[in-house]
């Protein structure tokens, strides 16, 4: 086994000669993901910049991304500069940017749960008793629509293959409010799309709530 991770995985780069064969998967280890992430440092430190990650296995590259986002606003809090609400809410808004496609179930499934857990275990490091448990339901279900159980080629998703792969844009707009417009990844990614990746129209606009309010009771699922 190879070191740890941030949020405890452990960094081998095969798990099994089968699953090379059948699909290709050969993690990346800490070193290169470090060495690759530091080529855009100033945006991997930008709260806001988002990443797509279009074949995230367990989450290698994203969990680097968010400690580094989540080490800024740790960072904030520590100089005074955060309070605990602005600490959340700036936290969620690292969260929200993060986004992966993955095509196996189980590393999709434990790339979220590893995401969320050292979401909850900084976040617990920082306030302790006087953490929310609001503000880890609304990574949890941030997290169960931005790392995606899809094939990034054929736009399609594999734990539900009638559907196409959307992605959820998660735009915070003043006081605490967050906006969800979903967008249909094949029309981000196509030969027409722009610079941004959500430059297109959605195909779905929600009503804005506050960032302590995501979840599936909110959304009507």
């Amino acid at each position: 086994m190879g070191e740890l991770y941030p949020g405890g995985a452990a960094s081998v780069q095969v798990k099994s000669r089968e699953r090379v064969a059948a699909h290709g998967e050969v993690f990346t280890n800490e070193r290169e993901v470090n060495a690759m992430l530091d080529l855009v440092k100033q945006e991997t430190e930008r709260l806001d910049s988002r990443f797509l990650e279009p074949a995230c296995g367990d989450g290698n590259f994203l969990i680097e991304i968010l400690r580094r986002k989540l080490a800024i606003c740790e960072s904030r809090v520590r100089s005074k500069q955060y309070s605990q609400l602005q600490y959340e809410q700036n936290a969620v808004l690292a969260v929200s940017s993060i986004y992966g496609i993955e095509l196996l179930q189980d590393n999709a499934l434990a790339c979220r749960e590893r995401l969320l857990q050292y979401f909850a275990t900084q976040y617990r490091a920082l306030f302790g008793d006087r953490c929310k448990d609001a503000c880890i339901e609304s990574v949890r279900y941030i997290l169960s629509k931005n790392i995606i159980i899809g094939d990034a080629l054929t736009y399609k998703r594999v734990d539900e293959p009638d559907k196409w792969i959307t992605i959820s844009e998660w735009s915070f707009i003043g006081e605490g409010k967050v906006n969800r417009r979903d967008y249909e990844f094949s029309y981000l990614v196509g030969e027409d799309s722009g610079s941004d990746l959500f430059s297109d129209l959605p195909i779905e606009t929600f009503k804005p709530v506050h960032f302590l309010k995501i979840n599936r009771e909110t959304y009507g699922e």
